[in-house]
């Protein structure tokens, strides 16, 4: 099935699509001048700096970079839950740690790569050793790239 983010955002008045060369779509939202405080409220400002293409923040290498919808529920402990958008950079070589998406047995799976000296596997956090992917008994398993940025609903 294809995922389509795009027609997943609800277009309004603030939000701009500009097709750009490459069949890379730039989406630009106005970004304002004036930070948002995490503590008590301070007088808004209503400055806009200037468009912010989310593109220029969120990908650093397009080619190799794709978004996948979560559907399920394994990996929120690492803050990840069903239905978010992940972002993916196939160009990344995965470190210990890394939230990767993996090919196992022909389905795509989001899990986190643990590097040991003797051992690598996939885990989505679970304790138990029987939740856990030993890549070196699983040769066929696939790691197609490295999560770089989770979208989510706060609410």
């Amino acid at each position: 099935m294809h995922i389509d983010p795009i027609n997943d955002l609800t277009v309004n008045s603030f939000i701009v699509y500009k097709e750009q060369s490459k069949n890379i779509m730039k989406l630009t939202i106005p970004f304002y001048l004036h930070k948002v405080g995490a503590g008590f409220p301070s007088p808004a400002t209503d400055y806009i700096e200037d468009d912010l293409d989310l593109n220029t923040h969120l990908i650093t290498n397009a080619p190799a970079t794709f978004i996948i919808r979560v559907q399920g529920k394994s990996m929120r402990e690492a803050g990840i839950y069903d239905g978010d958008l992940l972002i993916v950079d196939k160009s990344i070589n995965p470190k210990s740690f890394s939230t990767v998406i993996a090919n196992v047995n022909e389905e795509l799976v989001v899990k986190t790569l643990i590097k040991e000296k003797e051992i690598n596997y996939l885990t989505s956090g679970s304790e138990n050793i029987i939740d856990k992917i030993n890549l070196s008994e699983n040769p066929e398993v696939i790691i197609w790239g490295v999560v770089t940025y989770v979208i989510h609903k706060l609410q």
